[in-house]
């Protein structure tokens, strides 16, 4: 594949690029370092923001020796100043940290000064108030006792008890334009964002989880994207290619010309990218599983998400891949490393010596999981199974599916909100540095 025909994705880092569609627009992500034991709490309390958010219907909401969450950098206000947001498919809305925040982080060990938005600060900076349309379509109706000075709020109780509150705003969003002539340049769009006002739990910390915010790719019409495509700035579809060899990659908004790619229909709504898994595949054989294996009820579906760096897969799977997963190297022992990760001893070129692993899902679109993806090196000569046990349930008591960055890195994935599907192509992300 030609990596100048990618897509938006490369304008922000090259120079030149081929062909792409106008109204697009792009960022760069970064992403954190954790221990293997921070990966693992990571993943667990991202568990429970999924499943907060789906029983609650709050409205908001690679490597895992090597990274934790995509970062991106944003500019925000008149004149613009830098904000780095946890970048999110599992939630809805932007939001930063205001001043006069109680309890925000003021320091990050991410090597990053953090900024806290000043809405006095912006000459643009408008306050949403919980009379304006905005805000009764957000909460689905007026909000009792409203007045035109009272600010319209926002409240996101995750699942792990870590919260934040605010209220909303709408000031100017600049990113980088790809125009008529396949160049970017700085343009902006006003956008209504939350200013964090109070934040608890992990979110207070001022420590390597510190950032400025986050901001959501859901779908709800409160998501930057929502509100972009509304405006006709662009189409309701965002992208992601996350490297998980060099670290980083890119997000983008907008419609992709190419490559092409084939999709399997999103399950309608639902809070979160679900998407319906039908079968395994393990070298060339498909895994015996009861039918009903992948169907969790009212949370139908599999649920694609890049904030959660593994992949979780429900016992009675788990058992079955794993052997088959090993089966080519009988002699190999597993024993577990940091009390969680099964891993083993191995020199040899684990492409070569490990089978592929490929997800069918509806509409006869696969996924192709590698050995290097499902595998990671621990240290030297030592390798682990990426492959877990899910340890999370939906409310009717069914595991939970939920693939993370193990299988979307070194891929292009396109969600496509316009025709409500998601795609995916194999893809050097290298190349979009």
């Amino acid at each position: 594949m030609d990596p100048r025909a990618v897509l938006i994705l490369v304008a922000i880092l090259v120079a030149e690029i081929g062909c792409i569609a106008n109204g697009n627009f792009v960022f760069p992500v970064e992403r954190r370092k954790r221990s293997l034991n921070a990966v693992k709490a990571h993943d667990a309390r991202r568990r429970g923001r999924i499943l907060s958010a789906v029983d609650l219907n709050l409205g908001g909401n690679g490597l895992p020796t090597e990274t934790g969450l995509y970062f991106t950098k944003l500019g925000l206000g008149s004149p613009p100043k830098d904000y780095y947001v946890q970048v999110d498919t599992g939630s809805d809305i932007l939001w930063v940290n205001c001043v006069k925040c109680s309890r925000c982080p003021r320091k990050s060990d991410l090597g990053i000064d953090l900024t806290l938005y000043d809405p006095k600060g912006s000459e643009t900076s408008e306050l949403i108030s919980c009379d304006q349309e905005f805000c009764s379509a957000t909460y689905d109706g007026p909000i009792p006792g409203c007045k035109s000075e009272i600010p319209c709020p926002y409240s996101i109780t995750y699942g792990d008890g870590s919260a934040t509150t605010g209220y909303y705003v709408q000031d100017y969003l600049t990113y980088n334009h790809v125009n008529d002539n396949l160049r970017t340049a700085p343009q902006n769009s006003s956008i209504i964002f939350g200013c964090g006002a109070v934040q608890s739990g992990t979110l207070s910390s001022s420590s390597e989880e510190a950032l400025d915010g986050i901001i959501g790719f859901g779908q709800s019409n409160s998501s930057v994207l929502s509100q972009l495509a509304a405006s006709g700035k662009v189409k309701k579809i965002f992208s992601h290619c996350l490297d998980n060899i060099r670290g980083g990659g890119i997000f983008a908004i907008g419609e992709v010309v190419e490559p092409k790619v084939s999709t399997t229909p999103l399950v309608p709504r639902m809070a979160h990218y679900n998407v319906v898994l039908k079968s395994i595949e393990v070298d060339t054989d498909i895994l015996q599983l009861p039918s009903d294996i992948f169907d969790s009820g009212n949370g139908k579906g599999t649920i694609i998400d890049s904030g959660t760096t593994l992949a979780y897969l429900p016992a009675i799977v788990y058992d079955e891949l794993i052997p088959k997963v090993m089966a080519r190297q009988p002699r190999l022992k597993l024993y577990l490393v940091e009390q969680q990760f099964s891993c083993f001893q191995y020199t040899g070129n684990v492409d070569r010596g490990f089978p592929v692993v490929k997800l069918h899902f509806e509409d006869s679109l696969s996924l192709t999981v590698y050995p290097h993806d499902y595998l990671f090196q621990f240290k030297d000569g030592i390798w682990c199974i990426g492959w877990q046990k899910s340890v999370a349930q939906t409310k009717n008591g069914k595991d939970m599916t939920l693939l993370g960055d193990l299988v979307l890195s070194n891929k292009l994935v396109i969600y496509d909100l316009e025709n409500m599907a998601i795609g995916w192509t194999d893809y050097n992300c290298l190349f979009l540095g």
